[in-house]
């Protein structure tokens, strides 16, 4: 029986909807306006990408670990997933701030600071930030140590060595002269750094040995890559309308992107190799890695 991709994305996307709901109901809070604002974000659509690799990584090396646990006992990897989700909110709704991309448009709708105001945003971002490291940590009175590494290691990927760090080096970057180096350093931890890190945190959780944590990681970095490759031909292909977001602005801001530095088939070419590169990293895991493979292959076709 072949992998039905679809339906175990849709039963992820579910598990983590509800997480997301049990840990920011619309009530919480001293500040009403302020979680309306998170919620706002939060619950705005997307693809849910970090969360599903985190699933998908758990679920590969638990193939031998015994039973999934039971819906009366949380995941492990749905701690992991949920927080995941809230830092790459907060990380879009700070980045679309007039100070940093300035951006009208996210995920079909207006960004946080246009919905609200840019004050409120800066809350909303700071609060889901804060909140990702609080479940993280309540977590780690159940899981134990590899909640907590796993926290650890979200951390330094959305910090000033990884996430943020990347964020600093976009901005610096838009000079109009990109080289292969500025772009990949730039790409690698502005988006790489978490994707990989969503990979590895959820296998660390699944119960991951020391040589399945180094097959996970060399996935991440190449899938890191190879997303964010095709983002930046996305910003030159397709339309506002289907991305959600203004497309074309990397160009407008002379942002170092791929495109840029190779041109458009070049940039195609290395974002299937990359690809390729990942699915041989996981080869050892057998089917059990199956939903890694489908999404890989999906992030490298989508068209939005």
């Amino acid at each position: 029986m072949s992998f039905d991709l679809e339906h175990y994305i849709t039963e992820n996307r579910r598990l983590l909807e509800n997480y997301l709901e049990t840990v920011l109901p619309g009530d919480r809070g001293p500040a009403p306006r302020l979680v309306e604002a998170m919620r706002y974000s939060l619950f705005g659509g997307g693809k849910r990408i970090r969360p599903l690799l985190a699933f998908a990584a758990a679920d590969a090396v638990r193939e031998n670990q015994g039973p999934v646990p039971s819906k009366n006992r949380e995941r492990p990897e749905a701690i992991v997933a949920g927080a995941l989700e809230m830092i790459h909110t907060y990380s879009l709704i700070h980045d679309d701030l007039p100070c940093m991309d300035d951006d009208d448009l996210r995920r079909g709708r207006p960004t946080c600071h246009k919905a609200y105001n840019e004050a409120t945003a800066v809350l909303a971002g700071d609060g889901l930030l804060t909140l990702a490291f609080e479940v993280l940590l309540q977590g780690s009175s159940e899981f134990g140590v590899p909640m907590i590494r796993a926290a650890g290691l979200i951390a330094e990927a959305a910090g000033i060595s990884g996430m943020v760090g990347g964020q600093m080096l976009d901005l610096l970057g838009s000079d109009g002269n990109p080289t292969r180096e500025s772009v990949e350093s730039i790409h690698r931890n502005k988006t790489g750094a978490l994707l990989r890190a969503s990979i590895v945190a959820g296998g660390i959780v699944g119960g991951a040995s020391r040589e399945e944590e180094g097959m996970l990681k060399s996935f991440g970095g190449c899938i890191g890559l190879a997303f964010q490759i095709v983002d930046d031909l996305l910003d030159i292909e397709q339309s506002t309308e289907n991305l959600g977001k203004s497309a074309g602005k990397d160009q407008d801001q002379k942002k170092a992107t791929y495109p840029a530095v190779f041109g458009v088939e070049e940039s195609r070419k290395m974002a299937s190799e990359m690809t390729l590169e990942a699915e041989a990293a996981i080869a050892g895991f057998g089917p059990s890695a199956d939903a890694l493979r489908g999404l890989a292959d999906l992030l490298l076709r989508r068209d939005h």
